[in-house]
């Protein structure tokens, strides 16, 4: 497999993963706020699904890599699933803490 290859498979495992993720996060929000237990069960289900994408986006990048990408990538768009879904505000300091998570993402790419 070619470089460039490689590279786009982990970042297809990666952003499959971070889709799954927010979709279980938001699923558990949910169930959190209104106790429905539907909900829970399909987030642990889509939590799991996308367990096993993250570990097969093991085999294309080093975990060190690979956990950096993914947790930054989560975090920014969990926070702004939390502003647009749930109207949670986000301060000054958190804004700047997501600009710097995008920064470290091309960092680390580099």
């Amino acid at each position: 497999m070619s470089p460039a290859a490689v590279k786009a498979a982990f970042f297809a495992l990666i952003a499959a993963t971070v889709v799954l993720e927010v979709i279980g996060d938001v699923l558990f929000k949910k169930w959190a706020l209104g106790s429905r237990n539907l909900f829970l069960g399909i987030g642990l289900l889509v939590y799991f699904t996308g367990t096993v994408f993250w570990a097969f986006s093991l085999r294309y990048e080093y975990l060190s890599k690979a956990i950096s990408v993914f947790s930054v990538l989560n975090l920014i768009i969990i926070a702004l699933v939390g502003v647009l879904m749930f109207r949670e505000n986000l301060s000054v300091i958190n804004k700047a803490g997501i600009a710097l998570g995008v920064l470290s993402v091309i960092l680390i790419e580099i």
